[in-house]
């Protein structure tokens, strides 16, 4: 397979809108204090939540640690990156206390280059899963607000010892979730004229300047390709001299079928960590959801009698074995080796596997939403618990005693044919990007090749739509649709 320096059609072509020419929006994100706007509000958020898991009530649709958490922050996040971006990771409250802290830890070390991969990251999101169903996460305040607590520490230990946004790019499992999902986000920040960056000499953008930093995620932008590890942090906006770096619209999904050289990841389909960590995000879309629906318990019922053991631990790693590592494994080696068998090829079908798995992330992506979407519309008033709680306290009137918002914003029977759509929208682009691929790699056979890859995108919206269709657990919440 071929590959060129520059994305085709990406960083040469004039942009049609950019978020930085808008008169009131331009404004603010060209103000260096514009990030620090975003993450303040969040921050207080974050506080909140932490002082309420500890110390508020232990009834998780009472809570704002459960409740913003595990319904009202999944929800946004997968919108926001449906019509916009990586916003979240703009707005990163993390990362604030991460910058405050460099006051006083300058940070001299640079990351591991054996870690310099996704391995690490996989391991956390793959874990990270696991203990949601096996502690319950969903229902515990307590838990719910030690892992933000772990997190604003886990972020601040990092990038204290390690130079750049280490903790971003290796490790953190919500920011692995951003970066996949952004592929078919429709924003990307992007070189506007590429002329002028070929005759740029000092590159702020990615080494900074006295005032402003350059890029944390070692992203140049002359040799930045889409969205993959960059986290909307507008640096390099700030810190160009010739204010040639904007946010741009796109094809959503356009840079899934590039074989270019990116700068910060090099070329996807020499990536294996990268190929496992769309596998991961694309099939435990489908291990999230059936772990809520009432099937798995029979599935535990049947693994608690084989394995004569009624250990939850024991069983659920059953399951999530099953579920991210062997089926992805067959799935997808099943896939490559049919795609090589149609078309005669002798390629490595390892090989085949790291080119064409992301044609999984439209539909992969189009699950996460299609869940979360339902959890955030259907439990959208899980928010009016806590209201009340503090309202009463403060002697004002009884927000909830119409009832009203005692009924989910979105009815199943409406919730359901949405979701179905989102579902159809991730296979849809999954079989474009399919075909772009193949008429990229093999443009003689492209037909043997889209269809293994269509296929296997088909049974994932299959297998997502039944899931969808299955009566689900309203975790959190006190409304059941």
């Amino acid at each position: 397979m071929g590959s060129s320096n520059h994305a085709p059609g990406l960083q040469t072509r004039q942009a049609r809108f950019d978020l930085l020419d808008s008169r009131m929006l331009g404004r603010f994100l060209r103000w260096r204090s514009a990030r620090i706007a975003l993450q303040v509000p969040l921050f207080i958020v974050a506080l909140l939540m932490i002082y309420d898991g500890f110390f508020g009530p232990q009834s998780a649709p009472e809570n704002a640690a459960t409740v913003l958490s595990w319904i009202h922050f999944r929800g946004l996040v997968v919108l926001a990156l449906l019509v916009a971006g990586n916003l979240f990771c703009m707005s990163c409250p993390f990362m604030l206390v991460r910058n405050w802290s460099r006051q006083f830890f300058q940070p001299h070390r640079s990351w591991p280059r054996l870690l310099r991969n996704k391995w690490l990251a996989i391991a956390i999101f793959g874990g990270f899963l696991f203990a949601y169903e096996l502690f319950d996460l969903w229902k515990t305040p307590w838990w719910t607000a030690w892992i933000i607590v772990l997190y604003f520490l886990g972020c601040v230990a990092v990038d204290s010892v390690f130079r750049g946004a280490s903790f971003c790019k290796y490790l953190c499992p919500v920011g692995q979730f951003n970066f996949l999902s952004s592929l078919v986000s429709p924003l990307e920040v992007k070189v506007r004229r590429m002329g002028i960056c070929e005759s740029c000499r000092t590159r702020e953008c990615i080494q900074g300047s006295a005032e402003v930093r350059g890029c944390e995620l070692w992203l140049f932008q002359r040799l930045k390709v889409g969205n993959m590890d960059c986290t909307f942090c507008l640096d390099c906006i700030h810190a160009c001299p010739h204010d040639n770096v904007g946010i741009t619209t796109r094809i959503p999904g356009s840079e899934l079928s590039l074989e270019s050289f990116r700068s910060g990841i090099g070329q996807f389909f020499r990536r294996s960590d990268l190929a496992a960590l769309v596998a991961v995000f694309s099939f435990g879309a489908l291990l999230n959801a059936f772990s809520m629906i009432s099937p798995v318990h029979t599935v535990e019922d049947g693994l608690s009698s084989l394995l004569d053991t009624s250990s939850e631990a024991v069983i659920l790693g059953v399951i999530f074995t099953a579920g991210l590592v062997v089926e992805p494994l067959l799935l997808l080696f099943g896939t490559a080796w049919i795609s090589r068998r149609w078309n005669r090829r002798k390629q490595p079908i390892l090989n085949i596997i790291n080119r064409y798995v992301y044609v999984l992330v439209p539909v992969g992506f189009g699950m996460w939403t299609a869940h979360y979407a339902f959890h955030f519309l259907t439990g959208l008033w899980g928010l009016l618990p806590i209201v009340r709680r503090l309202t009463l306290s403060l002697g004002l009137m009884d927000p909830l005693s119409s009832g009203f918002f005692m009924r989910p914003l979105f009815p199943r029977l409406l919730a359901f044919p949405l979701e179905v759509g989102v579902i159809g929208l991730g296979a849809m682009g999954s079989l474009l990007v399919a075909y772009e691929i193949a008429r990229n790699d093999v443009p003689d056979k492209w037909w043997p090749t889209f269809t293994s890859w269509a296929l296997l995108s088909l049974l994932m919206a299959g297998m997502a739509i039944w899931l969808m269709s299955q009566p689900m657990e309203m975790r959190g919440t006190m409304w059941m649709g």
